[in-house]
């Protein structure tokens, strides 16, 4: 048994495919095939269980896994060791991020850490399924960290620590009966959150907006399922009209009069035809965490990544 034949049984484990596991290892699928077979052999044990359809794990897979896995890391850790006193810090970190996120300056954020740690490598990904999707890739090991947007109830096998937080607005076009109520703005402090209340006009309440046709993100996004639960609970379901990948392009569907929308305040630019309005008689806020897999110590370089991942982070008022 060798390190390489455990990382290509997890990998396997992990996807259920000999071809995807391939791909996500950067080799073809017959080498990983023998690698598993050589493994099963040293193992004198059956590890997956195979079929022309579907790749399942074996009882003796499911109790290797985890043992696998922190054998993997083990080694991960004592090699970083000795490259980190010798040469300095090395290493991979896949981060996964949303779309257009301004409250994290990623190209800074990065920047910097580049600069700091020049010899970890460091990958980037987006996942078309949003925060749903990155967490999913993080408790499967496709991604080391990932920035997420999701209810808690949804964050678990991760361990999250929420870095900021904002309000849900409402987009209306300006010729809406309600796009009046803009109202103002104050800050509320606190050391983790960046967190703003309405103030001066009434704002709209959710059940004047739940007739609309709405404009929004696809289910995936966390946003998305906070209003989708929040309109569930008043017992008023939304009609969705349009759905778009970036909360940036929603500003332009509304000003063309397909829907209105309620998202997070991020920055959003400002449309004159586009009325920003507050909403009142919920706490719907929209909170932006960053998560590793539960149970899972993090690399070194992971580490040194969430240490600056925090600094990075752009007050909200």
């Amino acid at each position: 048994m060798d390190s390489r034949q455990l990382e290509y049984f997890v990998a396997v484990a992990e996807e259920l495919s000999f071809t995807r596991a391939a791909q996500r290892l950067f080799t073809v699928q017959s080498t990983v095939s023998a690698a598993v077979r050589a493994l099963e052999a040293d193992l004198k044990t059956t590890l997956f269980d195979r079929s022309t359809r579907r790749v399942a794990l074996s009882a003796a897979g499911e109790a290797l896994l985890p043992e696998a896995k922190a054998a993997l890391e083990a080694l991960d850790r004592a090699r970083a060791a000795v490259e980190e006193a010798s040469t300095g810090l090395r290493g991979n970190v896949r981060i996964g991020t949303l779309a257009r996120l301004n409250l994290v300056n990623m190209a800074e954020l990065l920047g910097a850490f580049h600069r700091k740690y020049p010899l970890v490598e460091v990958h980037v990904a987006t996942s078309p399924t949003g925060s749903t999707g990155l967490a999913d890739d993080v408790r499967h090991g496709r991604l080391d960290v990932a920035l997420l947007g999701l209810p808690k109830p949804e964050l678990s096998g991760l361990d999250v620590r929420d870095i900021a937080t904002v309000p849900f607005v409402a987009l209306l076009p300006a010729s809406h009966p309600l796009a009046g109520r803009t109202g103002g703005r104050e800050a509320a402090p606190g050391p983790e959150t960046r967190h703003t209340k309405p103030y001066g006009m009434p704002g709209v309440r959710l059940e004047e907006l739940a007739g609309e046709r709405f404009v929004d993100m696809p289910p995936g996004f966390g946003n998305r399922k906070m209003v989708d639960r929040a309109f569930d609970t008043i017992g008023m379901p939304r009609r969705i009209q349009v759905e778009v990948p970036e909360l940036t392009t929603i500003p332009d569907y509304v000003r063309a009069g397909l829907g209105v929308a309620v998202v997070p305040d991020l920055e959003l630019p400002e449309e004159p035809d586009v009325a920003k309005v507050p909403i009142n008689g919920t706490e719907l806020t929209w909170t932006l965490s960053v998560a590793t897999a539960s149970g899972r110590r993090p690399s070194r370089a992971v580490t040194a990544l969430l240490d600056l991942i925090g600094e990075s982070t752009r007050p909200y008022f």
